[in-house]
C-alpha cells in the first residue's frame, strides 16, 4: 500500500509542479489582454474540457487508463509550449485548448485507476486518504512552484518560468509508467471477452455511466455536490490579480498566491481524517471557509491572503471528501464515466464564474468580484446534508 501511495502522490504532484501557474495570468495582462480577454481565455479552457470530458471518461472505461495518462501529459506539453513560441490571444487560446482536452483525458481516469487499484486490492476504505495526499501532494508542490516563479522570473522574466514548467511536464509523462494497471470491473471485462469492438465497448460504458446518473437518486445528488465543490475552485485563477490589485508587485504576487496553496496542502492532506464528516458538518464548513474568502479579498495583503488560504483549504477538503463518497456509493460498472460527469458539471459552473468575473469586471474591482461569486457557496452550504450520502463503513457494499 505505501508503494502504491509513493507513486500515485508522486505522479499527481509532479504534473502540479509548473511554477507557470503563479503568473500565466500576469503573462496574458503583460500582452495587453484585460479581465474580459483573460475570462474569455478561461471560458474557452472550460468549454473545451467540458464537451471532451465525458466521451474521455469513456474512454477510459473502454481502453487504457495509463495509455490516456501518457496523452494527457504529452498534450499538456504542448499547451504550455504554444503560450511560450506563441504570446498573443490566440497562442494562449490554442495553448488552452490542449490543456482543457488534457484535462479531460485526466479527471475521472486518474481517480477511476487509484480506486480500481485499492478495490483490487480490498483496500476501498483508503481512498480518501490516498487521494487527500495526492491533493496535499499537488497543492505543496504549487506551492514550492510558485514561490519557484519569483526568481525564475527575476532571472529569466516569463521564458525561463515558462520553459522550466515545460520541461517538468515532460518529468510527468516519464512517471505515468509507475502507476498501476488495475484490472476493469468484470462487466467491462466481460464484454471484452465476448470480441466487441472497441466503439461497442465505448458506447456500453457510456451509456452505463449516464444511465446510472439517471436512475440512482444517491448518484446524482453526490454528483452534483462534488461537481459543485470542485467549481470552487475556479476562483484561484484570479488569485494574481486580486494580488497585483491590493498593490503587490509582480515578483511578490507568487507569494501571495502561495499562501493559498499552503490551506489547500492542509485541507487535502486531512481529508483522510474527515473521510466520514457528516452532510451537516460539511454545510458549516463550506459557510466558513466561503466567508473567509470572502473577508479575506477585500482586506488584502498578507492578512487577506492567509485567510483566503484557510477557506480554501476548508473548500478542498470538502471538495475530496465528498468525490471519495461518490466512488464509494456508484456501482463501479463505469467508474470513469461517471467521474467524468463530475468534471463536466464542475466546468460549466466555472464557466459561469468565469462569465461573472468577465460582465463584473465592468464595475467591480477584484476584491468585490471575488467576494460576491462566493455568496453562492453559502447556499450550497445549506443543502450540502441532503446531498452528501452517508459515510460507508470500511469493508462493507452499498445498499441497493
Amino acid at each position: 500500500m505505501t508503494s502504491l501511495s509513493a507513486r500515485v502522490v508522486a505522479y499527481a504532484s509532479v504534473r502540479e509542479f509548473v511554477p507557470l501557474y503563479g503568473l500565466y495570468a500576469l503573462l496574458f495582462e503583460d500582452h495587453g489582454l484585460d479581465t474580459r480577454s483573460i475570462s474569455s481565455l478561461f471560458v474557452q479552457w472550460s468549454v473545451v474540457a467540458f464537451v471532451s470530458e465525458v466521451p474521455s471518461g469513456a474512454w477510459a472505461d473502454t481502453v487504457s487508463r495509463r495509455g490516456l495518462l501518457f496523452g494527457s501529459g504529452a498534450l499538456l506539453t504542448a499547451a504550455f509550449t504554444m503560450w511560450l513560441v506563441w504570446p498573443g490571444y490566440w497562442g494562449f487560446a490554442l495553448g488552452f485548448v490542449l490543456w482543457g482536452i488534457s484535462e479531460s483525458m485526466k479527471s475521472g481516469t486518474f481517480e477511476a485507476l487509484v480506486y480500481d487499484e485499492l478495490a483490487a486490492r480490498g483496500c476501498e476504505h483508503r481512498y480518501a486518504a490516498i487521494m487527500g495526499y495526492a491533493n496535499a501532494g499537488e497543492m505543496t508542490c504549487v506551492f514550492v512552484a510558485i514561490l519557484t516563479a519569483a526568481p525564475l522570473f527575476e532571472l529569466g522574466g516569463y521564458a525561463l518560468v515558462g520553459w522550466v514548467s515545460v520541461a517538468i511536464t515532460v518529468v510527468d509523462i516519464a512517471l505515468v509508467g509507475t502507476l498501476p494497471a488495475a484490472p476493469k470491473v468484470e462487466e467491462a471485462d466481460e464484454i471484452a471477452g465476448r470480441g466487441d469492438t472497441v466503439l461497442v465497448r465505448y458506447m456500453s460504458s457510456l451509456r452505463a455511466g449516464t444511465s446510472e446518473i439517471r436512475t440512482d437518486r444517491v448518484v446524482r445528488r453526490s454528483v452534483v455536490l462534488a461537481a459543485a465543490l470542485l467549481a470552487c475552485l475556479a476562483f484561484d485563477e484570479y488569485f494574481a490579480l486580486l494580488a497585483r490589485e491590493s498593490g503587490a508587485e509582480t515578483g511578490f504576487v507568487p507569494v501571495l498566491v502561495a499562501l493559498t496553496a499552503v490551506g489547500q496542502v492542509v485541507g487535502a492532506a486531512t481529508a483522510g481524517r474527515t473521510a466520514t464528516m457528516s452532510g451537516r458538518t460539511m454545510g458549516a464548513v463550506v459557510i466558513v471557509g466561503s466567508a473567509l474568502i470572502a473577508g479575506g479579498a477585500l482586506a488584502g495583503g498578507i492578512a487577506g491572503f492567509t485567510a483566503i488560504g484557510v477557506g480554501y483549504g476548508a473548500l478542498h477538503n470538502t471538495a475530496i471528501v465528498a468525490e471519495a463518497r461518490l466512488q464509494d456509493t456508484m456501482s463501479g460498472r463505469a467508474r470513469a464515466t461517471v467521474s467524468s460527469v463530475v468534471g463536466l458539471t464542475s466546468e460549466v459552473l466555472s464557466v459561469a464564474v468565469f462569465a461573472a468575473y468577465a460582465i463584473g469586471s465592468l464595475w467591480l474591482p477584484m476584491a468585490a468580484l471575488v467576494a460576491v461569486t462566493v455568496l453562492p457557496l453559502v447556499g450550497l452550504g445549506v443543502v450540502a446534508p441532503r446531498l452528501l450520502p452517508a459515510a460507508r463503513p470500511a469493508g462493507t457494499e452499498r445498499e441497493r
